[in-house]
């Protein structure tokens, strides 16, 4: 069976159809972990919640938009800013938040009067954003609070803003997956079809589950723009709210991120008749592939295959510098979403790693599949991780870089592994051909980094030589400063009246200054 036990959770026989290891001539049938089920108590998940799918994920990068979220201050803080979604309007959806800042009182009495204070302080705090984003919490849900009535209250009274409304709690599916579900539904009914598009091209795209991390979105939409295709929105990185409203006017649905946002994309094929097209922006072969494909669609490949010449010819020669030196480096790949297989194949074959595991916190099975499809035989596979079971499978697999998000990044330091932030990224974007050198790049400088080197020694049971070398040393043996002298008596005599040990190192710290200089 390729089932795999971890010793930490022998406690928690369940845990053991949650994580497989790959073997030879073995189909997914047999080397399929269980995945996207409610967390097995007492495993100490380190999942997101429904609301913060639907928030942090989704709704966030939407740059022209208060964010407020109906419940504690503790919801909002946790979902701000631990991404780098940038926008051209100063990054407005990062540096602010919003939330109700719901208390034990509004919870006995109800929070809609609160609610809806909020929402008109805010919009007269920024006067210059007229639109509004809403998420329901656990608490707010619970009690029952009536967000779309007062939403449209606000509305009613004042004409020139626009509201949408998330009921999203924390409790609302097994991770934050649940979130990105009901945030891509509530959209198309809430919004989709309110405002008619402006077409510019005979080539219109929808951009879908890009959330432009580090600029990913703006790499991809420069190429687009190359090929004479209307951008008309992205969903939802750097995406405006009213252009958003206007998704049913595109011709074609471009897809990136399958596992957040394909709900929407179905939905709008259903509804509106617009093809679903998934691409992928990471690597060269894939991202190639995905150009030729939108051109194809449009029936302008040659304009896909120049960029791709052209790219090609400028940044191939610098990734296989770094193919040669990454070459068999060992690597888990414990990050989000799609990148569980979006990277899983493309970075064997382009940078020479080896995939020697994968996890994922909140992806479904058909992200497994497409994950272990993917690697090669001997990958451990695991469905919903803690902290304990990952410092048992670096120990077990001795990688030389651990690619995730930050949480467990800042563990796998600590055990001086270097990690490489597969969320927010550390030195982005890494989408485009430039961009998968950069990452490249910095997976070369992680792993050969001298100060990651320096912390695997071991110097616990090194000599230090105190007894020379040291300018704190050279000091005291000059003025001979012994045992018989460490008495107040003794030391108010050496030090000419002074009393304390502080008044001795005023005394010596010039001293101590010139031995220092070389003086």
């Amino acid at each position: 069976m390729p089932h795999h036990t971890f010793k930490c959770s022998e406690c928690i026989p369940e845990r053991t159809q949650h994580a497989v290891i790959k073997g030879p001539g073995e189909d997914l049938t047999s080397a399929l972990p269980e995945g996207y089920l409610n967390t097995i108590p007492g495993t100490i998940s380190e999942r997101g919640c429904a609301y913060c799918g639907a928030k942090h994920v989704i709704g966030t990068p939407m740059k022209d938009v208060i964010h407020l979220s109906h419940g504690p201050v503790g919801c909002t803080y946790d979902t701000w800013q631990t991404k780098r979604y940038i926008s051209d309007n100063d990054n407005f959806q990062i540096k602010n938040t919003f939330a109700t800042d719901v208390k034990e009182k509004h919870i006995v009495f109800g929070a809609e009067g609160l609610l809806k204070k909020n929402i008109i302080e805010a919009f007269k705090q920024f006067p210059e954003i007229k639109r509004m984003t809403i998420y329901s919490t656990c608490a707010t849900a619970l009690i029952g609070d009536d967000i779309g009535a007062v939403a449209q209250e606000v509305m009613d009274e004042m004409p020139d803003v626009d509201i949408f409304v998330c009921n999203s709690p924390g409790f609302q599916g097994p991770s934050q997956s649940g979130g990105h579900h009901i945030i891509n539904i509530a959209w198309i009914k809430q919004k989709v079809g309110t405002v008619e598009p402006v077409i510019t091209s005979d080539y219109v795209i929808n951009y879908v589950g890009e959330y432009n991390i580090q600029g990913d979105q703006e790499v991809m939409v420069d190429y687009f723009k190359s090929m004479g295709i209307q951008v008309l929105s992205t969903f939802t990185g750097n995406g405006s709210y009213d252009d958003l409203r206007a998704m049913h006017g595109a011709h074609l649905n471009v897809l990136e991120c399958a596992r957040s946002a394909e709900y929407i994309c179905n939905e709008l094929r259903v509804r509106y008749g617009i093809p679903r097209l998934d691409i992928d922006g990471f690597g060269f072969e894939p991202l190639s592939a995905s150009l030729r494909k939108v051109g194809l669609f449009f029936g302008i490949e040659d304009r896909a295959q120049a960029i791709i010449d052209e790219e090609t010819a400028r940044w191939k020669p610098e990734l296989d510098w770094y193919k040669e030196r990454l070459q068999g480096k060992r690597v888990c790949l414990w990050p989000g979403g799609s990148k569980l297989w979006h990277w899983a194949n493309v970075i064997h074959e382009e940078m020479g790693l080896e995939v020697v595991s994968m996890y994922t916190k909140f992806g479904h099975q058909g992200d497994m599949e497409k994950g272990i499809a993917r690697c090669d035989t001997g990958a451990l596979a695991i469905d919903d991780p803690n902290e304990l079971e990952g410092l048992e499978a670096m120990e077990m697999l001795k990688p030389d870089i651990i690619l995730t998000g930050k949480r467990p990044g800042e563990v796998a330091k600590k055990v001086r592994v270097p990690y490489l932030n597969a969320h927010a990224y550390h030195n982005g974007p890494y989408k485009g051909y430039e961009g998968w050198v950069r990452f490249a790049r910095d997976i070369y400088n992680a792993i050969y980094s001298p100060i990651h080197q320096l912390s695997a020694l071991d110097i616990s049971k090194d000599e230090i030589p105190v007894s020379r070398g040291f300018a704190t040393q050279r000091m005291l043996s000059d003025v001979n400063l012994s045992e018989e002298i460490r008495t107040s008596a003794s030391l108010r005599q050496y030090t000419g009246g002074y009393d304390s040990v502080s008044k001795l190192r005023e005394r010596t710290y010039p001293y101590l200054q010139n031995q220092l200089a070389g003086v």
